[in-house]
């Protein structure tokens, strides 16, 4: 019995200690989160904001769609417009949102918000930005939102996922620009 005890009591302190170390965490690594990667495209940049000025335009080179061979889109507003917009259904590897198009600047950059309402509920924006190097174009994409707890500990996981998507993603870019 005493053996028993012991066991309890040291179960107890080490869940009360992981339980302090990811409150202690949550707080220290707060809910901001921002991630972007850039790539160099050989091409001009309106060449390249031919294909990202535009929900279709983006989804030829968007990364999930390929998640998803039965992905639902539907597309509302105008193309190539603050407010163009679609929406998907996917499978769990893509779930359920919405993104649109609320900036464009014409050859330099667009702005969106992604409302995603699966596998779980949030709001995030994100940029791309064209930079002249030369001959070439800097693509620079970027994403920023807000995790609240206890999902903000998702952040420490995050950037290699992102790095993964938004590296396949400026590839595409990459390969449809320049092959044209």
């Amino acid at each position: 019995i005493m053996k028993w005890k012991n066991f309890l009591k040291i179960l107890l302190i080490a869940v009360v200690a992981i339980v302090a170390i990811l409150t202690v965490l949550m707080l220290v690594i707060g809910k901001d989160y921002h991630y972007e990667k850039s790539i160099v495209v050989n091409a001009s940049p309106e060449k390249v904001y031919s294909k990202m000025s535009s929900t279709k335009a983006f989804n030829e080179w968007n990364p999930w769609m390929s998640l998803d061979p039965n992905l639902n889109l539907s597309y509302s507003g105008t193309q190539g417009q603050i407010g163009d917009t679609y929406c998907w259904v996917g499978n769990e590897d893509v779930g359920e949102g919405c993104h649109e198009i609320t900036g464009l600047v014409p050859n330099k950059k667009q702005s969106t918000k992604m409302m995603f309402k699966k596998p779980f509920e949030d709001i995030a924006t994100s940029d791309i930005v064209l930079t002249p190097e030369g001959n070439q174009t800097k693509v620079t994409w970027s994403m920023d939102c807000d995790l609240d707890y206890p999902m903000n500990l998702m952040k420490l996981m995050m950037d290699g996922q992102m790095d993964e998507s938004y590296g396949k993603g400026l590839e595409n870019l990459k390969k449809l620009v320049e092959q044209n």
